[in-house]
């Protein structure tokens, strides 16, 4: 009886596997089938073909290095008084600033008393219809509707100074024409003394070369220069310990002129359009701000761990990264416009001539074409002279090129029937 047990066990189990065999041949057949198919079936997949750009970019941050002189005096522990304020430009030996002196404060503190004593005195005489007075007041009056949308603190500063030589000038034409007008006198007097003490008692620091002034010193002007390329590399970049878009501070006791002609933007990358480039090359920078600049590969310098070490020059829009060290930027190497296809629409004789599948009212027609640019998805075609297609051994006369309008295979196949 056990025997006709196992048996029937054994035929079920052969049974099952006959089933198993016979569905994977099922599958496998209309797998054969399918593709079968797909490769003679009429292609319906198709893509009009339009102008477009293509661009190789990267984004990346980047150290400005500037031709900077640092000017600095003795008295350097009193403060700067700022002649040339920050961003101006300076002639080659033009005094750029000065040193407070030790009684700076009180000496101030006295003259704007004697300002407000000459101010005073003028109100109360109410005597007065001199057109330059008048003229004055409108210049005070101007100043002060100015200082409502002033935030700057170097401007502010300007501004009281233009409101303080204004309020001399007026006192001295009040002081000529008033009963009052030999004691306005004396105070213009008193306040000409406190003044020359405050120059006697100051260090004046003239610019050693013409440039841009900035007061925004960092201690690298030596470390990144022009002529520390050679010695630049990722490694000290990253011991620089420099924040990017940080806003580098405004020193008190030194500045700098800088050559504002040019300046340099110094990078580590690592693809490979940047290990490939040449030093000369034009191209794109577009900066945090927006703005588009044009660059130059100035310098290149392959690092120890294969990485590249680049160096962009600018000739514009130098005086808008005056206030930074480190920024972040986008390069683009390249930008190219035509007859732009996508990648997958592009096939390959076994000449390596590439050519699309062009949709015609008759068929498909084999179109070759050159391709001038690409990028992982798209290429810039354009269609073959016909200097190009006797060279290649090409019939000029059944020859016809893509433009844009027409349609091609997105994804054709070698095995498609064409003309």
């Amino acid at each position: 009886m056990s025997k006709i047990i196992d048996l029937n066990e054994n035929k079920k189990k052969i049974n099952k596997k006959k089933i198993f065999m016979n569905l994977l041949f099922i599958i496998a057949f209309i797998y054969i089938i399918y593709a079968i198919y797909l490769t003679i079936k009429k292609p319906t997949d198709t893509v009009t073909v339009e102008s477009g750009t293509l661009t190789d970019d990267e984004s990346s941050t980047g150290y400005i290095i500037r031709e900077e002189t640092i000017v600095k005096g003795n008295n350097y522990k009193n403060g700067i008084y700022q002649i040339v304020l920050e961003g101006k430009k300076a002639a080659k030996n033009e005094t750029i600033f000065r040193y407070y002196s030790k009684n700076e404060n009180n000496i101030q503190k006295k003259i704007d008393e004697i300002n407000a004593k000459i101010q005073t005195a003028i109100e109360k005489e109410n005597t007065f219809s001199s057109a330059d007075i008048n003229n004055l007041e409108t210049q005070i009056d101007d100043i002060i509707q100015n200082l409502k949308f002033v935030t700057d603190v170097q401007d502010l500063e300007e501004y009281k100074k233009q409101i303080s030589n204004i309020i001399l000038k007026k006192a001295t034409i009040a002081g000529e024409n008033s009963k009052s007008g030999s004691y306005i006198k004396k105070l213009i007097n008193k306040r000409k003394e406190y003044e020359e003490k405050l120059i006697d008692g100051s260090e004046f620091v003239t610019a050693p070369k013409s440039g841009v002034v900035s007061y925004r010193v960092d201690g690298l002007e030596e470390v990144l220069s022009p002529d520390s390329f050679d010695s630049i590399t990722e490694e000290k970049l990253n011991e620089l310990d420099v924040k990017t878009g940080k806003i580098v501070a405004t020193s008190t006791e030194e500045a700098k002129v800088i050559n504002n002609f040019n300046c340099y933007i110094a990078t580590i990358l690592n693809s490979e359009t940047a290990k490939n480039v040449e030093t000369g090359k034009s191209v794109l920078l577009t900066l945090s701000s927006g703005n588009e600049v044009d660059a130059t590969v100035k310098y290149k310098k392959e690092q120890a761990d294969g990485k590249m070490l680049i160096v962009f020059e600018l000739n514009t829009l130098t005086d808008e990264l005056i206030s930074y060290r480190k920024i972040s930027f986008n390069i683009t190497w390249w930008s190219y416009s035509g007859i732009k296809v996508p990648n997958v629409s592009i096939l390959e004789d076994n000449n390596q001539l590439r050519y699309v599948l062009k949709k015609t009212t008759t068929g498909l027609k084999k179109c070759y074409i050159k391709v001038l640019k690409t990028n992982d998805n798209y290429s810039i075609i354009s269609s073959y002279s016909n200097d190009d297609l006797s060279a290649l051994g090409l019939d000029a006369s059944t020859y016809e090129g893509i433009d844009i309008y027409d349609s091609i295979m997105l994804y054709p196949n070698s095995n498609y029937n064409y003309n």
